[in-house]
């Protein structure tokens, strides 16, 4: 070493400290300016904070546009919402109340958004982006909220958002999922702000309630179930940690949390007895399709395989659990509790009476409780969607649950004991953002598909999202131009095909005065192709009442557990079919038959005849036994059910 190395190597020891300094002088300015970059990340934490979160949110929002597209279900949401705004009510065909979307919310956002001079496709698409967005800006303030005030935060969490594709996809799609992000998001905001209270609103002696209006919280929280009705687990643990928050220690304010409860309550309670007036059932037509009521941990099982497998979802769970390990630890270690427990003494303690320390444990309960409701609300929701058996859309159902409980760590500080296991998380988001795919194209064995890409293939187009879009569709189309070519009212069936396209599309006529329908499994597509007062059903019993209340076809695919036979169609409408090759003469003549069950003829008044007064209360005091409503789906075997048997 040179003596001026030498010199510049111990300059800076007079004052006490030791700075080594490069002989060269490139590496010497190279030291400076990357030292000079962490002062200022430092000395600036929040701005530093902004621009890593920010710059995360700008990357999802470009992740998420590269994926746009409208599915099928997204389609469902829009022809109801063109039925609503043609005057017809929030239905699906007109004259037939039956509620096949499962978020009420998303409907009326999209009713509301519906005055856009905008096509409804880009409407639902842009909405589902920009909520997903939002979304993942609330959790990271939030997160940042409650554990990194005062320090440099980056996206924890967020990078297994951003690493998986079904993020990316669901992000748009015309779905719910965007709100239900931005719901869950926004709740658990709400609840951080609360639990968190400025010096100076601390009385002299321990405050019995936080200041502030807590109301708003509460009816945010009950939107829960009109969001999505499985939302209703994570509705329930953030009530219960508002109410912690609130402190109900004398009877005041036992009734004040009375309040905010029936608050919580009354957006859900209200839209069920509208339902069961309007609709005649407790649940949506989809919860009945779906039957889910029914346990199938078993393929639930397959659909949580099929995810957290794909991606490798026990990595980051544990890197993140030992993130938030070195993070909550030391601050149990000096807290007063520990202390406590430990048997030792607490400085100060004896000098507070006990109202502050009433305060101070129920302020320690309240940060434990906002910190936890998330992650408790998230894996029971991951419990329910494996014991309904999961879904036939990859990860979709997984998606809100994994979002949830990612909300406490979703950006975390950095730190010595945070430094390596962020590190490595943030590989493997690089690692599973670009490698990591299905192992299946188009259905797997166990029934799960990947949606984008089967409708990106069979559309031959890389951004399926309009009505125009789907007129690619090989087989809905075909049907909807004989249907629109028809002069008389005729119901489209699909046959057995006689040429190398497969099925093929079979008119049968109509009583006259019934409308021109369509039976087809892709119940979204079929109702865009189609117009307003084309009635327009599935087999699977979205839209359809009588596929709806039928058993479950054993071993059926999942989500598509029912298949009502055509029969059941051609009789509803009066119709006669011209040969055997949809549907059998006698096996109409069998569904007429059944059709006269009274129970199945209480069940479609429930749904087609004039809503009046009269008919909402009897439906509203039906709908218990008229959604535990089940018959055979061979028209016969319900035909002998029906009968009374002989005397």
């Amino acid at each position: 070493m040179t003596v001026g190395a030498a010199a510049g190597a111990a300059e800076g020891t007079a004052t006490g400290r030791l700075t080594i300094r490069s002989a060269h002088p490139a590496a010497s300015r190279a030291v400076g300016v990357t030292g000079d970059l962490a002062r200022r990340a430092r000395r600036r934490p929040l701005t530093t904070t902004a621009v890593l979160l920010g710059l995360a949110v700008v990357l999802d929002m470009v992740l998420m546009w590269q994926r746009r597209w409208m599915s099928d279900d997204g389609l469902i949401f829009l022809r109801t919402v063109r039925q609503i705004l043609d005057g017809h009510g929030p239905v699906y065909n007109v004259g037939e109340r039956v509620e096949t979307s499962t978020s009420t919310l998303w409907t009326v956002l999209l009713l509301g958004l519906s005055v856009l001079p905008v096509r409804l496709e880009y409407v639902a698409v842009a909405a589902g982006l920009v909520l997903s967005a939002a979304a993942l800006g609330l959790a990271f303030d939030g997160a940042r909220r409650l554990t990194g005030l005062g320090r440099v935060v980056v996206p924890a969490g967020g990078l297994v958002l951003l690493a998986m594709p079904p993020f990316w996809d669901f992000g748009t799609s015309g779905l719910e999922t965007g709100m239900s992000f931005c719901w869950l998001a926004f709740t658990w905001w709400l609840l951080v702000r609360r639990s968190q209270r400025e010096p100076r609103l601390f009385p002299a002696r321990g405050s019995r309630r936080r200041p502030g209006a807590a109301w708003p919280s509460a009816l945010i929280i009950g939107l829960g179930p009109l969001v999505r009705p499985d939302l209703a687990l994570v509705s329930v643990t953030a009530g219960i940690a508002l109410a912690v928050l609130e402190q109900p220690r004398d009877r005041r304010g036992w009734l004040r949390l009375a309040g905010l409860g029936a608050l919580c309550v009354a957006p859900a309670a209200a839209y069920e007895v509208f339902r069961a007036g309007y609709y005649g059932l407790l649940v949506p037509s989809t919860a009945l399709a779906k039957e889910a009521g029914v346990a199938l941990w078993g393929r639930g099982y397959s659909y949580l395989r099929d995810t957290v497998g794909t991606y490798w979802l026990w990595v980051p769970a544990l890197l993140l659990l030992a993130s938030a390990a070195g993070i909550v630890g030391p601050r149990v270690a000096r807290s007063e509790w520990w202390a406590r427990w430990r048997g030792r003494p607490v400085p100060g303690a004896e000098a507070a009476d006990a109202g502050i320390r009433a305060t101070r444990a129920w302020d320690r309960a309240g940060t434990a409780a906002v910190a936890l409701a998330p992650v408790v609300g998230g894996l029971g929701m991951v419990l329910y969607v494996v014991r309904v058996g999961g879904d036939f859309m990859h990860a979709r159902m997984l998606l809100p649950a994994i979002f949830c409980v990612l909300l406490p760590v979703m950006a975390l500080p950095v730190r010595r004991r945070t430094a390596l296991p962020l590190l490595t998380l943030l590989v493997w988001a690089l690692v599973v953002g670009t490698h990591a795919r299905i192992n299946y194209d188009g259905i797997s064995a166990s029934g799960i598909a990947d949606e984008r890409d089967f409708y990106i293939q069979l559309l031959g187009t890389p951004h399926p999202m309009t009505a125009e879009d789907y007129r690619g569709h090989p087989y809905v189309a075909g049907g909807a131009r004989l249907i629109a070519q028809s002069p008389v009212p005729v119901l489209a069936l699909q046959a057995r095909g006689l040429g190398p396209a497969g099925p093929e599309w079979e008119t049968v006529p109509l009583a006259p005065g019934e409308p021109s329908g369509m039976v087809f499994l892709n119940l979204g597509v079929a109702g865009a192709l189609n117009p307003l007062d084309v009635r327009v059903t599935d087999t699977v019993g979205l839209a359809e009442p009588l596929a709806a209340h039928t058993y479950m076809v054993p071993d059926g695919r999942v989500g598509h557990d029912k298949n009502l036979p055509a029969a059941w169609y051609v009789a509803e409408g009066g119709g006669v079919p011209p040969d055997d090759r949809a549907v059998r003469p006698d096996d109409v003549a069998a569904a007429s038959r059944a059709l006269q069950c009274p129970a199945i003829r209480e069940l479609e008044a429930s749904v087609s005849a004039p809503l009046t007064w009269s008919r909402f209360r009897s439906n509203l005091v039906g709908a218990p036994a008229r959604t535990a409503l089940r018959y055979p789906r061979d028209p016969v075997l319900t035909e002998v059910a029906c009968t009374p048997p002989a005397r």
